[in-house]
């Protein structure tokens, strides 16, 4: 207030010694005579060191009667110990260890598929059939052709137990029968290939062949079954988090197009960092009784690496550094019953961030009045005025 009333106040001095002395100013410069213009000039220099001299008398005593202190209005919270969870934030996508697309094992006609898309079917049910090209008449044959063969052993051996007949011939009809009965056996494992089973119980997610299309052995899909019983998310961890991030820890999931949050576990840890990335990896479980979550659904992972039970945490926004790297804040001492106090600059360590807190390692104490409003306005060993005390 008193600079207000001293820049008025020149102001009006200033203004009305123009007025006055506007004309005599500019007679003397109009003269030329270099005398007149200087005693012209000694006159206005004393008028000007007078009105300073008034000035200051006027500061002294607007000083002394005015009692308003101006001084800075903070807020402040008190340091307090808390739980200090820290999470470490990745993001990945669902997979699941029951999602496949078939192929068949036999080329040939697809003449049957007995499924249709959305089908929930049991491990081992016929899904298709592939014509066997005849396979089916070889095995007929085959089989006849074992028959035989084992009755002639088998009578042979009798012969031989009795010591009748030579023994190459006991020998020739064993191996004969042997051979045909590989022979059955083989043909019935192609045979089995025409047919095209579900190798675990699910949805079939989608038919692709239709029926009467020719198929090629391993070349040609079939269908996708899918279950979403067994779900999961596989994703890379940097590797200065491995001895934190460990099987067992906990794990918040959020799958933001479902707006859903579940609770969970690393089920499995890597034991192999990836030299190209530095990571390694790890399997988090993905419970999902209401099917909703589907395979390759994007989702975020908070991992709880590190857990504090006694922390000290302020926010970030408080924190300044000086040109040495230090960081600082601003804590109140000495305060009075006014709620003024002096402004005290302290170094700090600080240790992890979540959010927008971070936790203090060193420097204040439990119950310290810290500077939150106003932290970047005030000084060390200022005054201050505290208006909230949070």
């Amino acid at each position: 207030m008193k600079y207000i009333y001293s820049f008025l106040i020149v102001t009006l001095l200033i203004t009305s010694c123009g007025e006055g002395k506007k004309q005599s100013v500019e007679k003397a410069i109009e003269s030329g005579d270099l005398e007149t213009m200087r005693l012209k000039r000694a006159e206005i220099v004393a008028q000007q060191q007078k009105m300073a001299t008034q000035l200051k008398q006027l500061d002294d005593k607007i000083a002394v009667l005015d009692t308003t202190k101006k001084i800075p209005l903070i807020t402040t919270f008190k340091a307090k110990h808390r739980v200090f969870t820290h999470y470490l934030e990745l993001q990945g996508s669902v997979n699941t260890k029951k999602l496949l697309l078939l192929y068949p094992e036999y080329s040939g006609i697809l003449t049957n598929v007995f499924v249709k898309e959305g089908q929930w079917v049991n491990k081992g049910q016929t899904l298709a059939k592939i014509d066997d090209g005849g396979l089916n008449q070889q095995l007929a044959q085959a089989e006849i052709q074992t028959a035989l063969s084992k009755t002639t052993f088998e009578r042979q051996e009798r012969l031989w137990k009795q010591k009748i007949g030579s023994e190459i011939q006991y020998l020739q009809a064993k191996s004969n029968y042997e051979a045909q009965a590989k022979a059955v056996k083989q043909i019935k494992q192609q045979l089995a290939k025409t047919v095209v089973r579900a190798p675990f119980s699910g949805t079939i997610d989608d038919v692709m062949t239709e029926q009467g299309s020719v198929v090629g052995a391993g070349q040609t899909p079939l269908m996708r079954i899918v279950n979403l019983d067994d779900m999961y998310i596989e994703t890379d961890v940097p590797e200065s988090y491995i001895t934190n991030v460990t099987v067992n820890k906990n794990v918040k999931v959020e799958f933001p197009v479902l707006g859903k949050v579940i609770d969970t576990k690393i089920r499995q840890a890597g034991n192999f960092i990836n030299p190209a990335n530095r990571t390694f990896k790890i399997e988090v479980a993905v419970p999902n009784k209401d099917k909703s979550i589907k395979p390759n659904l994007t989702a975020k992972l908070k991992i709880n690496d590190y857990t504090n039970e006694n922390a000290l945490l302020i926010p970030l926004s408080i924190i300044s550094e000086n040109a040495n790297g230090d960081q600082y804040i601003y804590v109140v001492n000495n305060k009075n019953e006014k709620n003024e106090g002096v402004a005290e600059r302290v170094i700090i360590e600080t240790g992890k961030t979540q959010g927008d807190v971070i936790e203090i390692l060193s420097g204040i104490n439990d119950g310290s009045e810290i500077v939150d409003e106003g932290a970047r306005s005030v000084k060390d060993g200022q005054e201050v005025k505290i208006i909230d005390i949070k």
